[in-house]
């Protein structure tokens, strides 16, 4: 079946016109004034923006951690992130199997049954010897032209320098980006245990004990590196104001650095963590102070950084008592794990949902940010920086017709009645928000309408990847 979408105002990176969009198949077919076609179904988006699907670059449904698993799957937070404008992410697989296709397999088994968007996956390099290096040429016959590895998290997930090195001069030879989670393990892991034998266990030690001198130094270490073996990198969820200086020196040296930032870490600081729910705020890396949260807004309104993702890895606050989703009755152990210890707190934030429509009423409409600069940060950034564009995060003839008509005037007092994540609460309860999806296409089908969520588990499809991606 056609759809034509009539009389909408198009907001894409570059430009604002008003302009019709001819949806044939899963395809955008045709842009223009006045289209007509004689059996299409006609939708129109008088005084409506139309603007191309969100792309969520960094998300991780379905983890495992302390003894419990993030409370969002593959349908549930693919179903969020629906209802908040996005309508592709990617996801990370952990090396967790002999080889890793045998990982991107095991995943791929896991998602596609679930999938109620598009998706893609990165890949976790946690171990590196001569059969991970040859093996890294398969993720490109994968659809995978991403690695993340990380400066933190010793004996579990960090790398060498040495090693991160090697990693970089091998992914440049196959046209892969490097994702690095910039902090520094050792000191973490030198005052962690010196807090708790002090007595210090409350959430904001969290933060205190991953200093945000650690994640500036590891940025200059990581952009370092990325010059000396001549290959592209990204800096996952910045946090600190020094690292967007590290960032905006790297990339005036010449070096191929790019970075993304997440909604928490514009909006909030270390004094949610000092609340009595203040286990909510808890991520890794942790929420910074206004003056990082001021700084990295100049890093997204200037253009150092790139990418705004979100970094969704939801858990319930208190698990100990069910939510009802979808008619059914929920219960995930979270947050309270770490009632007496910060350190058994799992770590990570719903917010897939969130980072649009927060993003446009915070951002768009304060004006820190353009609609052409919300729609780049949001959607056409990350599809060209991962290889996924023009497919996804485009307006153009022969795009996927993933498109957002959104409502630029709705008003809503925003919070977890409106948030459709699985968990019980929302870190912008109360925000009174301006601008909201009112529908949202994949790949031609009305998954959003209104309220009403006419997706399903499965439709989501994945989507290869192309390496050699841009670099902005």
């Amino acid at each position: 079946m056609s759809i034509l979408i009539k009389n909408g105002k198009l907001i894409t990176a570059a430009e604002t016109f008003h302009a019709d969009i001819l949806i044939e198949g899963e395809k955008i077919s045709d842009i223009g004034i006045q289209i007509e076609h004689p059996s299409a179904q006609v939708i129109n988006a008088s005084r409506m923006l139309v603007m191309p699907g969100g792309v969520d670059p960094h998300t991780h449904f379905d983890l495992p951690m302390f003894g419990t698993v993030s409370s969002d799957d593959h349908y549930t937070g693919h179903k969020a992130a629906a209802f908040g404008g996005t309508t592709t992410v990617i996801d990370f697989v952990s090396q967790d199997e002999p080889r890793l296709r045998d990982s991107v397999e095991a995943w791929r088994a896991k998602v596609d049954p679930k999938a109620a968007v598009d998706f893609s996956f990165h890949m976790n390099i946690s171990k590196w010897n001569e059969t991970v290096k040859t093996e890294i040429k398969d993720l490109v016959d994968l659809g995978i032209t991403s690695v993340k590895v990380f400066t933190a998290y010793n004996n579990r997930l960090r790398l060498s320098d040495g090693e991160i090195f090697k990693i970089l001069r091998t992914t440049r030879n196959f046209g892969l980006l490097t994702l690095v989670h910039a902090e520094n393990g050792d000191v973490i892991e030198t005052l962690i245990p010196e807090a708790l034998a002090a007595g210090h266990t409350k959430p904001e030690w969290h933060a205190y004990t991953r200093p945000a001198w650690g994640a500036v130094e590891a940025t200059f270490r990581a952009t370092a590196l990325a010059a000396q073996a001549e290959a592209p990198i990204y800096i996952v969820h910045m946090n600190v104001a020094g690292e967007v200086d590290q960032l905006l020196y790297a990339r005036n040296h010449g070096v191929q650095a790019m970075g993304e930032t997440c909604p928490q870490y514009l909006f909030f600081s270390i004094e949610e963590l000092k609340r009595t729910d203040g286990a909510k705020w808890i991520c890794s890396p942790p929420v910074r102070t206004l003056e990082d949260n001021n700084r990295l807004w100049d890093g997204v309104a200037n253009g150092i950084i790139q990418v705004i993702a979100t970094d969704h890895c939801p858990f319930f606050y208190d698990g100990s008592k069910p939510i009802v989703y979808e008619g059914k009755p929920v219960t995930i152990p979270g947050k309270e794990l770490g009632a007496n210890d910060f350190t058994k707190i799992p770590n990570g934030l719903p917010g897939v949902g969130d980072r649009m429509p927060v993003l446009w009423s915070r951002g768009v409409k304060t004006g820190r940010i353009s609609a052409n600069q919300f729609v780049a940060l949001n959607s056409t950034n990350p599809a060209k920086i991962f290889g996924l564009y023009p497919r996804k995060g485009s307006l153009l003839p022969g795009a996927d017709a993933d498109i957002v008509i959104w409502d630029p005037e709705k008003e809503l007092e925003y919070g977890v009645a409106w948030a459709q994540h699985r968990t019980d609460y929302n870190l912008y309860e109360g925000w009174n928000l301006v601008g909201y999806p009112e529908k949202v296409f994949l790949r031609g089908k009305l998954i959003v309408d209104g309220n009403r969520w006419l997706g399903q588990a499965g439709i989501g499809r994945y989507i290869h990847r192309q390496p050699f991606a841009s670099i902005i």
